[in-house]
């Protein structure tokens, strides 16, 4: 793996993958949801769509079908965070590939009429996304959590908020966010790393544009930078504590109990937190929360314990969607399971094959091109490097079992959870 920084100060990620066929690409731009400052709500997410409108040199058609016509995919998606533009092509395309992602971000031309014809597309993709509880629930957890802080704005925003959004917010934010020297590029695929670079090389010459100057007081101070500690950029926000149920006449009760979680920067505390909610409620059938809930009383189709981290902040939380019947079961095994975390330490073979579960669910997930462009993409964006698998699997072993449970006997902490509920 081969990172860097070009002359004209782009940064990027290569990873050599010698036998394949397949060649992927990702664009990160810093600067999501949370930036957006003073502008209308979702102007981040209104952004990522826009970016496909149109540019100065190709119309939204010839963008549609600049990568389909050769067989290529190509997508977005924003967090609270970043907005992340990414390609998968054929090898012998990635160059086509990888300009193409930065002409969207540095020429997005916004025509009038692609923006109010969009707008009724991400309002559909709201209400859509309100008939799916499982995922509303956990906006609104996170929005109630983050209440007052720029984390608890919405990605989509609201139907009322983009109604609102005009060209000139679109204009406004990439102004404000979308920097030539606050970018990452990370290429994966067949080509050499020599090759590879060159191709950087020769994008950042031509991409090249003067800075803009500082970042907007408005809202891109918020914006960490490579080498600066998150701690000294951005202040944590101050959690409330909240236990709410509401009624939405819904077939399921759905369900989310979470708390504020150690942030990006704080290495060991988030790589423990990580290996935690893995034991908890993670993918793996053997997670504690799977084994008891859907595998041994079937009282749910899915359980999860999920770990976000951001540049300040962080969020654990367990989500399950079941009868109501089973409602106040579920949540006291899941009570029960965190009880059991915080007082017992793990055994030494326990511990040891947690992690090795841990470390082999990363290796599978880092197989895919894709998923390392974009984790690529997101360890240069968040720290100025990109973490080797060797020193990932050194992070994982240099934890212990007592250290595992002290962060668990602070982090559930029961003074500490907040609970939503749909019923």
């Amino acid at each position: 793996m081969l990172s860097g920084k070009t002359d004209e100060g782009l940064r990027y990620a290569l990873q050599q993958r010698p036998f394949s066929a397949v060649a992927c690409c990702a664009l990160t731009l810093p600067g999501g949801t949370r930036a957006e400052g003073d502008l209308p709500e979702g102007t981040a997410h209104f952004v990522e769509h826009a970016l496909f409108k149109g540019t100065r040199h190709k119309s939204a058609r010839v963008i549609n079908s600049y990568l389909d016509r050769v067989g290529g995919e190509l997508n977005a998606y924003t967090t609270k965070e970043e907005i992340v533009l990414h390609a998968t092509v054929l090898k012998d395309d990635l160059a086509r590939a990888a300009g193409l992602l930065l002409e969207l971000a540095l020429e997005a031309d916004f025509p009038e009429k692609e923006i109010e014809m969009e707008r009724g597309v991400i309002i559909d993709e709201i209400q859509s996304y309100k008939d799916v509880p499982a995922d509303d629930i956990y906006d609104r957890f996170e929005s109630l959590l983050f209440a007052g802080h720029p984390l608890s704005r919405l990605i989509l925003g609201t139907a009322r908020s983009v109604r609102s959004i005009r060209r000139e917010h679109l204009v406004a934010f990439c102004r404000r966010c979308f920097r030539f020297d606050n970018m990452v590029l990370t290429l994966a695929g067949p080509w050499s790393e020599a090759r590879m670079k060159a191709l950087v090389c020769r994008l950042s010459r031509r991409w090249a544009a003067p800075a803009d100057g500082p970042a907007d007081a408005s809202g891109a101070g918020m914006l960490s930078r490579p080498g600066k500690k998150f701690s000294e950029s951005l202040p944590a926000p101050e959690a409330p504590v909240f236990c709410k149920r509401l009624n939405k006449h819904n077939h399921q009760s759905n369900c989310v109990l979470g708390f504020t979680a150690p942030s990006l920067g704080e290495q060991q505390r988030r790589i423990a937190t990580v290996l935690l909610c893995n034991i908890l409620g993670g993918p793996a059938t053997n997670s504690r929360l799977n084994s008891i809930l859907r595998e041994k009383y079937g009282w749910v189709y899915h359980v999860e314990c999920t770990y976000t981290p951001y540049a300040d902040s962080g969020i654990v939380s367990v989500s399950f969607g079941c009868e109501r019947e089973h409602l106040e079961s579920c949540l006291r095994v899941v009570r029960r399971e965190i009880r059991r975390l915080r007082e017992e330490t793990l055994s030494s073979r326990t511990f040891s094959r947690c992690c090795r579960q841990l470390l082999a669910q990363m290796a599978v997930s880092a197989e895919s091109g894709e998923a390392q462009v974009l984790s690529m993409g997101k360890s240069m964006s968040a720290f100025g490097t990109v973490h080797s698998p060797e020193e990932d699997r050194q992070a994982v072993f240099s934890l212990t079992p007592g250290l595992l449970r002290s962060l668990a006997e602070e982090l559930f902490d029961e003074r500490r959870h907040s609970l939503l509920i749909y019923e």
